[in-house]
Protein backbone atom coordinates (compact mmCIF):
# COMPACT_ATOMS: atom_id res chain seq x y z
CA UNK A 1 0.00 0.00 0.00
CA UNK A 2 1.10 3.29 -0.58
CA UNK A 3 2.11 5.73 2.68
CA UNK A 4 -0.92 7.87 2.41
CA UNK A 5 -3.66 4.65 2.06
CA UNK A 6 -1.71 3.12 5.17
CA UNK A 7 -2.31 6.87 7.00
CA UNK A 8 -6.13 6.62 5.92
CA UNK A 9 -6.41 3.20 6.68
CA UNK A 10 -5.24 3.65 10.48
CA UNK A 11 -6.87 6.72 11.20
CA UNK A 12 -10.63 5.49 9.99
CA UNK A 13 -8.96 2.38 12.38
CA UNK A 14 -8.83 4.38 15.26
CA UNK A 15 -11.87 6.46 14.78
CA UNK A 16 -13.60 3.20 14.89
CA UNK A 17 -12.52 2.15 17.88
CA UNK A 18 -12.68 5.36 19.59
CA UNK A 19 -16.18 5.49 18.87
CA UNK A 20 -16.45 2.12 20.02
CA UNK A 21 -14.70 2.53 23.04
CA UNK A 22 -17.20 5.87 23.63
CA UNK A 23 -20.38 3.62 23.11
CA UNK A 24 -19.84 0.99 25.25
CA UNK A 25 -18.58 3.48 28.08
CA UNK A 26 -20.78 5.51 27.74
CA UNK A 27 -18.85 9.31 27.57
CA UNK A 28 -21.27 12.29 27.09
CA UNK A 29 -19.79 14.36 24.57
CA UNK A 30 -21.21 18.48 24.06
CA UNK A 31 -20.19 20.17 21.21
CA UNK A 32 -21.53 23.83 21.48
CA UNK A 33 -24.10 23.23 24.20
CA UNK A 34 -25.45 20.30 21.98
CA UNK A 35 -25.10 16.66 23.87
CA UNK A 36 -24.37 14.06 21.25
CA UNK A 37 -25.98 10.69 21.82
CA UNK A 38 -24.39 7.78 22.30
CA UNK A 39 -26.25 5.97 19.59
CA UNK A 40 -24.21 8.18 17.39
CA UNK A 41 -21.13 6.42 17.86
CA UNK A 42 -22.31 3.19 17.13
CA UNK A 43 -23.01 4.92 13.24
CA UNK A 44 -19.45 6.42 13.19
CA UNK A 45 -18.04 3.19 14.24
CA UNK A 46 -19.59 1.36 11.84
CA UNK A 47 -18.87 4.19 9.23
CA UNK A 48 -15.09 4.53 9.62
CA UNK A 49 -15.00 0.44 10.26
CA UNK A 50 -16.32 0.48 6.86
CA UNK A 51 -14.13 3.26 5.13
CA UNK A 52 -10.74 1.24 6.52
CA UNK A 53 -12.17 -1.77 5.19
CA UNK A 54 -12.92 -0.44 1.70
CA UNK A 55 -9.90 1.60 1.31
CA UNK A 56 -7.58 -1.30 2.77
CA UNK A 57 -9.51 -3.79 0.29
CA UNK A 58 -9.17 -1.14 -2.89
CA UNK A 59 -5.27 -0.77 -1.78
CA UNK A 60 -4.82 -4.67 -2.45
CA UNK A 61 -6.64 -4.70 -5.52
CA UNK A 62 -4.76 -1.89 -7.53
CA UNK A 63 -1.64 -2.38 -9.13
CA UNK A 64 1.52 -1.26 -7.73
Amino acid sequence: MKPFTTLAVIVFSLIAVLQLIRAFAGWEVTVNGVSIPVWGSWIACVAAAVLAAMLRQEARRSPP
